[in-house]
């Protein structure tokens, strides 16, 4: 769990319901003892600020270039991403999937609101997102699956769910709902075929 700001705790219960042993990741020796890695939601340029103050920016995508896998929400799915539209010039992303976000892509805070998506590999109906500030996929490269989209609304079709091989971004944030499935899903994909 990249531990640098956000919601770590609500991501960390989360982890924990699912059977997976979670661990705070603040320093380079910490990534490197991990299989893989939650990017929480917060603030996107925060968290890139403070990967480069933790010397943890040029590691981090170092291991995703080696295959570690991931899962990003909101703040996460836009370090994640390899182009970010509406954001400042210095900062940072991390390359691990092939897409284009945009920051903030359905308002401010006052305009958060909550939706049932469909959401591909996920049995017993809809998954309930939670989008506060949430950013929106632009562009999903050659390889990239796109997992859910914006039933309805004035963001009908928009991208909100996203993999790439082993890297797991959703726009929302499924560890404040309750509902475990999304985070069951990157921790099954974390698993080897002896672990199940």
């Amino acid at each position: 769990m990249l531990a640098l700001q956000g919601d770590v705790r609500e991501h960390f219960h989360a982890l924990a319901e699912c059977g997976a042993e979670a661990v705070n990741v603040r320093r380079e020796s910490e990534l490197a003892a991990v299989d893989a890695l939650v990017l929480p939601g917060g603030e996107s340029t925060a968290i890139s600020k403070l990967l480069e103050v933790f010397g943890l920016l040029e590691p981090l995508r170092q291991r995703l270039r080696e295959g570690m896998p991931a899962f990003g929400s909101c703040a996460g799915m836009i370090l994640l991403a390899s182009e970010v539209l509406d954001t400042r010039p210095d900062a940072q992303s991390l390359s691990g999937i092939d897409m284009t976000v945009r920051r903030n892509a359905f308002g401010r805070q006052v305009d958060s609101f909550e939706a049932d998506l469909d959401f591909a590999g996920l049995d017993d109906g809809p998954v309930r997102a939670v989008f506060i500030r949430a950013p929106w996929v632009e562009r999903a490269g050659d390889g990239v699956e796109v997992l859910a989209r914006v039933p309805a609304g004035p963001a009908e079709g928009r991208i909100v769910a996203v993999r790439q091989g082993n890297v797991l971004a959703t726009s929302f944030h499924p560890e404040v709902t309750g509902d475990l499935r999304v985070h069951r899903m990157f921790v099954e994909s974390v698993l080897t075929p002896a672990d199940r």
